[in-house]
């Protein structure tokens, strides 16, 4: 009869709590954002944030916190990892911080804007 040390990192249980942690990591960081007044959906790289307009909303994602400065008609101001951006919808990307940023859409109750990691950031 041959005796076989069992490496317990090798075990099914092993394998599975592994795989269930990683999961679990994955999970908090696409939900690692947190808002007011807005609403968030993150991927990795990027997120969108749909801001109530007339309230005091911020989120915060990828880091870094985004909040609604105002608006009036098509142009928007938010503030984005401390910087102040002015933005219209269909601008090229305004860049702060490794953060690429741009304005979706703007109605009379929300704005939109998009932030993304660029490929330097």
């Amino acid at each position: 009869m041959t005796m076989r040390r069992v490496d317990p990192r090798r075990t099914p249980t092993r394998r599975a709590a592994g795989l269930l942690a990683g999961l679990a990591l994955g999970a908090a960081l696409l939900a690692g954002c947190s808002s007011e007044g807005a609403s968030t959906d993150c991927g990795l790289d990027a997120c969108t944030v749909t801001f109530d307009r007339g309230v005091d909303a911020r989120a915060n994602i990828l880091g870094v916190e985004a909040r609604l400065i105002g608006a009036d008609g098509d142009q928007v101001t938010v503030e984005v990892a401390g910087e102040q951006l002015s933005l219209t919808v269909g601008q090229q990307a305004a860049d702060v911080g490794g953060l690429a940023v741009t304005l979706d859409s703007v109605t009379e109750t929300e704005v939109r804007i998009r932030v993304a990691r660029t490929a330097n950031g």
